[in-house]
């Protein structure tokens, strides 16, 4: 048998209370505890519970004690599920590793899901492009639109419904309504309204019941009486009041003048509320002269001169000793009254100069002004400007200057009468004269210039140092000017005509207050370079005298001051400071060729300068490559290479070599030059120039595989020359063979990574060949390296884009390469083209200022001034080129160094490249 209990032997469970799970209660007897109590109630249970449940922390308390019965429909909800659990720590462990998986599974799909998500919205972006991407392009195109243009643009629609208003008022119907409805609605109540003859309305009623009747006829005529009395008013306000009281009245003016009265009225505003605020001024203050004249000119704004002079008379009679009010009346009156108007201000103010200059003025005849001054001198005998007006009226220079002697005697202190009184008196008055005034005025730097001044026009402005004794004076009386007021006084001399005054003044003056130690050179540079920029070259030119006298053998001077003799001065000006700059600085090359250069018009004299030259400079190899062209521009072929092999055996270089070749093929010796190029290339393995050279020959030879060995063993020995490989690149190009152009292409991108040259060649070689979709992909890869690029942005906007986009594509090109003049060139290229020809000459002019070495830069604004441009424009340009001398661009350079070219001037030079341009 087993041992195992029966259920009803069997212990009860912990915590069991029988007849809990059907609803009983326990009890006990009454013998053993006490009488029998209650369970608790559902309700306690719950309270219980809940308590329990904020205790643990896994519930909020609430205030409504209601259920939420959605929170039991979300299965991961525990809190509403699981109120009453107990969160025990394997919870807590379990949530923890929960939370680590969803951790790493999360990060281990981070960056599938972030590509993914880019990918996505870079794709909604570009199915779905905002409005403000959609219309860049015609924004940026709407700076071009000029105003009439938008001016000219219609309105838009009605969108409000004024328009449908409008159609239902048209369909509406209107019915004729009888005589007698409208007689009756008039005369109900109506009074009759006349005028009479003075113009004045009257209102009467009779004893009618319907009233007085009207006569529209007679309000007609009163109106024409209104407005003829109206006109008569203005007429008189404005002075065309005729004798016999008729009037003249002049349309347009009187609409000219209403139309004024309206604008004034709108710009004072309500003149109402200012006239009560002025009469409240003047009503406070009486004496106070501005109230007065701002009430008179009020009047006058709202168009009543007769109040307006009514308003200032009785300010005169307030504040009489104000000169500004009464000469405010005077301004108000007309000539007649403004004489009484002004003989009244000088009564109450004698002393005023300004009352007597201007009532000399309302004299019309000569004499009556003089006399109106000298009265006006007898009550202010030490008015200056008095004085001045009495002297510009006398007409006799011996009256005029009778009257500056006695203003000097009166007023001693006057620098303008004493100057005027010099200018009168014959020379040896007028340095007397100086002399007192230097007495009397001992601080005055003008006066001192004042009679430098007179010894130059008596011609011994060099022989009496005036000024050396002017700053002695005035540095003993510690009245020294500063250095920069010396130099404005000088460019002051220049302007009138006295350069030897301001030569003078510049020598003695432009070291003052300057110690060794300070950059003495740079200032005067800087000084010498603003008179230039204010075209004061006299003051320049004595600048630059004075520093070589300080700084004798300073090359930097030397130049700036032969760069402005050839700018501003003459030929002899510059031969003469090319004299000095050779003497000074002997042994600078640069000299002896501007030297040699500016006399090349006579051969002789040339000649010797660069013999010269040779004794300073034995072994120059710039000396002797300009002795050189001298000779070969004359057509002395045989003296020039004679000295071409004497420098290849004194100044063994590579240029003296590289200039041997050039003067061989120039001539067409061809052989020769060969035999010349392999002799240097022993030499000088290293020169790439000799290279292209020796390819060159072979290509005028017909002899490419020669040629294609030249370029090929030149790149590999110098692999750092653009321009050697460029020409490997071109020759394969047109051989045909343009898989091997490009290959060449990229060993040299290889070599020389960032170069935009190399970049656009081979973009052009894809282009040729008829790959434009290549071409665009490597456009994009190279403004991606090279995003500055000025080259490769016009080969981008010029070739690879469609024309609809060269506008928008310039404007963003040149946001991110400012300052490139190939770019600058494309702009003007592709204004031209739309005809827009002020702002592309415009474009020209600043790619000439950005890179004036820029030979195509010319050459394009050639051609353009050839098609839209005037005779002297052309001319104005051509001068230009030449002087600046261009020596680089992509189509110069192919046309200046082409061998039958060779001894062509600038402006041949710039026509050919011009004409080749397309």
């Amino acid at each position: 048998m087993t041992s195992r209990r029966d259920f009803l032997s069997q212990p009860a469970p912990e915590n069991y209370v029988a007849g809990l799970g059907r609803g009983a209660t326990g009890f006990t007897t009454r013998s053993d505890l006490g009488p029998a109590r209650e369970g608790p109630s559902e309700d306690q249970i719950k309270a219980a519970v809940a308590k329990r449940s904020a205790q643990l922390g896994l519930t909020e308390p609430k205030e409504d004690d209601k259920d939420d019965d959605e929170r039991f429909q979300d299965p991961d909800n525990e809190v509403g599920l699981f109120a009453g659990g107990i969160y025990e720590k394997d919870d807590e462990e379990a949530d923890r590793i929960w939370k680590e998986v969803d951790e790493k599974m999360a990060k281990r799909r981070q960056k599938q899901r972030e590509t993914r998500e880019a990918a996505e919205r870079d794709e909604y972006e570009r199915q779905n492009p905002k409005i403000q991407q959609q219309f860049a392009g015609l924004k940026r195109a709407l700076e071009t639109v000029t105003d009439e243009e938008w001016a000219s643009l219609p309105d838009p629609k009605d969108l409000t419904g004024r328009t449908k208003r409008a159609r239902q008022a048209r369909m509406q119907r209107f019915y004729a309504v009888p005589d007698s409805v409208l007689a009756a609605a008039r005369d109900q109540g109506q009074f009759g309204t006349t005028v009479a003859d003075d113009g004045t309305a009257t209102t009467t009623a009779d004893g009618n019941k319907d009233g007085t009747v009207t006569d529209f006829a007679k309000i007609g005529a009163a109106r024409d009486k209104v407005l003829r009395a109206r006109l008569e008013q203005q007429s008189q306000s404005s002075g065309i009041a005729t004798a016999g009281g008729a009037t003249s009245i002049d349309p347009k003016g009187y609409l000219t003048s209403l139309s004024n009265v309206q604008g004034a009225e709108q710009s004072i505003g309500d003149i109402e509320q200012f006239r009560k605020m002025l009469k409240s001024a003047v009503d406070s203050n009486p004496k106070q002269a501005a109230s007065w004249i701002a009430a008179a000119r009020l009047e006058v704004a709202a168009g009543k001169p007769g109040a307006a002079r009514n308003m200032i008379a009785k300010g005169c009679q307030h504040c009489p000793k104000s000169e500004d009010i009464w000469l405010e009346n005077i301004h108000l009156n007309d000539n007649r009254n403004a004489k009484v108007i002004a003989a009244q201000a000088i009564q109450a103010n004698s002393h005023s100069v300004k009352l007597w200059v201007e009532a000399m003025k309302l004299e019309n005849d000569p004499r009556s002004r003089k006399k109106v001054i000298r009265r006006a001198l007898d009550h202010n005998p030490e008015s200056e400007a008095l004085w001045k007006e009495a002297v510009n009226l006398e007409e006799d220079p011996v009256d005029a200057r009778m009257l500056l002697a006695k203003a000097t005697e009166l007023i001693p202190e006057s620098l303008d009468l004493w100057l005027a009184l010099a200018r009168l008196e014959t020379p040896e008055n007028a340095r007397k004269v100086l002399n007192k005034a230097v007495k009397k005025l001992p601080n005055s730097h003008e006066l001192w210039i004042a009679a430098a001044r007179l010894e130059e026009q008596l011609g011994e402005g060099a022989r009496r140092p005036v000024m050396k004794n002017a700053v002695k004076f005035l540095a003993k009386q510690n009245a020294m000017p500063k250095r920069e007021e010396w130099i404005g006084e000088a460019e002051k001399c220049e302007e009138e005509g006295a350069v030897v005054t301001c030569s003078n003044i510049i020598e003695e003056t432009l070291g003052w207050g300057l110690d060794e130690d300070d950059d003495r050179k740079e200032i005067w540079m800087e000084d010498a370079k603003a008179s230039i920029g204010r075209d004061k070259f006299a003051t320049a030119r004595a600048i630059y005298a004075y520093a070589l006298r300080v700084f004798p053998n300073s090359r930097g001077l030397y130049l700036a001051a032969v760069d402005l003799e050839r700018n501003h001065g003459t030929k002899d000006d510059l031969w003469r400071a090319l004299e000095k700059a050779v003497e000074a600085c002997p042994h600078v090359e640069a000299f002896w060729l501007m030297l040699a250069k500016e006399k090349a018009g006579e051969i002789n004299e040339a000649r010797r300068v660069l013999a010269r030259a040779f004794k300073q400079n034995p072994d120059n190899e710039d000396i002797w490559l300009a002795a050189v062209k001298l000779e070969a521009d004359n057509g002395f072929t045989d003296q020039a290479r004679d000295l071409l092999k004497t420098a290849r055996q004194n100044a063994p270089t590579d240029r003296v070599w590289m200039r041997s070749v050039a003067f061989e093929r120039q001539l067409g010796a061809n052989e020769a030059a060969l035999d010349l190029v392999q002799d240097a290339l022993l030499l000088f393995p290293a020169a790439p120039k000799l290279w292209m050279m020796k390819g060159q020959i072979y290509e005028d030879l017909g002899k490419l595989p020669q040629a294609r060995e030249a370029y090929s063993t030149g790149v590999r020995a110098v692999p750092s020359s653009i321009p050697l490989w460029l020409l490997y690149a071109r020759l394969e190009e047109r051989s045909g063979n343009v898989v091997k152009a490009r290959s060449v292409l990229d060993r040299a991108r290889q070599a020389v990574p960032k170069s935009p040259e190399l970049w656009t060649e081979l973009i052009r070689v894809e282009r040729r060949a008829g790959n434009a979709g290549q071409a665009k992909t490597l456009m994009a890869a190279a403004l991606q390296q090279m995003p500055r690029s000025g080259l490769l942005w016009a080969e981008r906007i010029l070739h690879l884009e469609p024309r609809t986009q060269r506008k928008s594509l310039i404007t963003e090109a040149i946001k991110k390469v400012e300052d490139d003049a190939v770019l600058q060139v494309t702009a003007a290229r592709i204004l031209w083209a739309e005809r827009k020809l002020d702002r592309a000459q415009n474009w020209f002019e600043r790619a000439l200022l950005l890179d004036r070495d820029a030979g195509d830069t010319w050459a394009w604004y050639y051609k353009f001034l050839l098609q839209h441009g005037t005779e002297d424009k052309r001319r104005e340009l051509v001068a230009k080129c030449v002087l600046n001398d261009p020596r680089h661009g992509e189509h110069w350079q192919a046309v200046a160094k082409y061998p039958k070219n060779a001894g062509k001037g600038t402006e041949e030079i710039l026509k050919l490249v011009a004409a080749s341009l397309s």
